[in-house]
């Protein structure tokens, strides 16, 4: 047994010096006097370096390692920030890149690589394009100058047409395809104009029709190939949609993309974490869809176990705290040590608040809540069930001072300490930073609003009056 072992050692030896590193990347720039280079990829809005070659004294440097180098767009620089773009796709990266240093790209010649070879290729063609239109465009005006070039866009579509039909399958052809975008149609198939909602839709549904989604590449471009994109159909597009809407259209975006394990991973943690820390109180249920569906399921294969635990858990914990569902039972004590049930109080909404004199946010924040609960406490039948957060002997005497010289002395206005309770109510209710503020209707106990300041708390109060005066 030890003799076939040993044998095996040598023999994985061996295979590894003959296989060699992962990647043997050479750039041999003529002229260059620059010390080092370094090799790098883009990633949504970030660059990342990954490695660095010096100067042999002759322009040449060699980039070598055993990381695999994932497909999708990589660049050469310098520390004065003169860079060049290379392509990393289905080839073994042996390439071998030669150029001159007056200019980096348009004299860049190519061994090891087809993708590269038609990559270089059309930025010599745009190169020349651009040189050529700037050319004819010299001694005109700035406006006779920007109307020339307009009219040339077509020129340079023409050159982006040519290759994604003579390469439709290299990386440069897709990734350029990937910024077209279609007109939205003012016509539907019938000829009938469409509306806006309508137009909305076509929107949405089509938003990604040139996107090579189930292709890893796609997270390692320039930011304006898929990062601006993705933010502006999650800002701009998707704006304002209620969660029954947002989920489907996010999940569809998602699995889209889970053959490219890359993008796949960078879309969940992305999204996932955009609605955890959104200030728009309903899409906490977006965060609880995505973080079950994708973390709960065990979909996030790249998060340690404990990592799936936090999210799940917090998860489940929102779920009970969603708007629409029924507010958990509090039964608390006031500073005489009386009894009061969240679920018993009186008037028809409840003001739910955690809070503590110690809380920077909650010394600038409540006397502003309380303000707007003293304008609306009689017309919408408001009372507010309060909660010290930290309920020690120096707290609670600070707490009480705080409420004195706020004036915070309303009968409507329940202050009860955080000692004794019929549950652990920061578990309950997620009580992890302060203040907290929710809105209850009190007939059915079901959460109104929640996440809420002064302003958001008015702006639901007018919202109220609006709908009791119909």
């Amino acid at each position: 047994m030890k003799r076939l072992l040993a044998l095996c050692a040598v023999l994985l030896a061996v295979w590894s010096a003959q296989a060699g590193p992962s990647y043997k990347i050479t750039l041999q720039i003529d002229g260059n006097t620059d010390s080092a280079m370094i090799m790098g990829y883009y990633y949504a809005d970030r660059y990342a370096p990954i490695d660095t070659a010096t100067n042999n004294g002759h322009g040449r440097f060699v980039f070598q390692g055993n990381r695999e180098l994932e497909p999708g767009l990589y660049f050469f620089t310098n520390n004065r920030g003169r860079h060049v773009d290379f392509v990393v796709y289905h080839e073994k990266p042996r390439f071998e890149f030669r150029t001159a240093d007056q200019n980096w790209s348009k004299s860049m010649t190519v061994k090891g690589s087809k993708e590269n070879e038609v990559f270089f290729n059309y930025l010599r063609q745009n190169a020349a394009l651009y040189d050529e239109i700037s050319a004819s465009s010299r001694g005109l005006d700035s406006a006779a100058r920007a109307a020339f070039e307009a009219q040339q866009a077509v020129r340079y579509d023409s050159v982006k047409n040519r290759l994604m039909s003579d390469y439709p399958r290299t990386m440069a052809a897709r990734m350029i395809g990937a910024t077209l975008e279609e007109p939205i149609p003012l016509l539907g198939p019938s000829g009938d104009t469409l509306s806006p909602a309508e137009r909305w839709r076509w929107l949405a549904d089509h938003y990604w029709d040139h996107v090579p989604l189930a292709d890893d590449f796609v997270i390692r471009t320039p930011k304006n190939v898929f990062y601006d994109r993705l933010t502006f159909y999650v800002d701009n597009v998707l704006k304002g949609l209620p969660p029954e809407m947002l989920c489907p259209l996010l999940d569809t975006l998602i699995d889209r993309a889970e053959p490219a394990p890359s993008l796949f991973r960078y879309l969940v943690i992305t999204l996932t974490e955009k609605y955890l820390q959104s200030n728009i109180m309903v899409y906490d249920e977006v965060y609880c869809h995505l973080a079950l569906r994708y973390y709960g399921a065990g979909k996030a294969v790249w998060a340690s176990p404990s990592t799936i635990d936090e999210v799940v858990e917090r998860a489940h914990k929102w779920e009970h705290l969603l708007v629409g569902r029924e507010s958990p039972e509090l039964i608390l004590f006031d500073t005489l040590h009386r009894p009061f049930s969240l679920h018993r109080m009186p008037g028809d909404y409840t003001l739910l608040a955690f809070w503590s004199p110690t809380c920077g946010h909650c010394r600038e924040i409540i006397p502003a809540v309380y303000r707007v609960f003293e304008e609306y406490a009689d017309t919408l039948n408001l009372t507010a069930f309060t909660i010290l957060t930290e309920p020690d002997e120096e707290t609670t005497h600070k707490w009480k001072k705080f409420m004195v010289e706020h004036g915070m002395t309303n009968r409507r206005w329940v202050s009860l300490g955080g000692g004794e309770a019929n549950v652990d109510w920061r578990e309950v209710y997620d009580v992890t930073t302060t203040p907290q503020i929710f809105l209850i209707e009190n007939k059915e106990h079901k959460f109104v609003a929640k996440k809420m300041n002064a302003d958001i708390l008015r702006t639901v109060c007018r919202a109220l009056m609006s709908t009791k005066e119909r």
